[in-house]
């Protein structure tokens, strides 16, 4: 068996994916804070994680980025809200963590596995 085939493994690499994308869109999002027009984008984690575990076997699906309704609209047309991007980021950065941290933890136990138990 390929760890890489390990199904926590490939959880977390799918996580640390759509994390790493949802930051990339925050930064978009607050890049764009004054621009006229710009609607703030997001992804809903949790249904892109799920939809990726149930595809599984190694597909990675396009994760479904969307508008973000519901913001407060600026006359200029523009929805972005720094607090909601603030919070996002500090969201993000904290799944980031715990996923590179279980991850860590994972290759660890299959280090101690493969040493036979012994601490190298």
């Amino acid at each position: 068996m390929n760890f890489l085939d390990d199904p926590l493994i490939g959880t977390l690499t799918r996580s640390l994916d759509l994390t790493s994308l949802r930051q990339k869109l925050v930064t978009e999002n607050v890049a764009n804070i004054d621009t006229p027009g710009y609607y703030a984008r997001d992804i809903d984690f949790r249904q892109e994680l799920e939809r990726a575990l149930v595809l599984g076997g190694g597909q990675t699906p396009t994760p479904m980025v969307h508008e973000v309704a519901g913001g407060i609209e600026r006359p200029d047309g523009n929805n972005v809200s720094l607090d909601r991007e603030s919070l996002l980021m500090a969201q993000n950065q904290l799944q980031f963590q715990v996923d590179v941290q279980l991850l860590r933890s994972e290759f660890n136990r299959l280090q101690l596995a493969i040493n036979g138990g012994n601490n190298p």
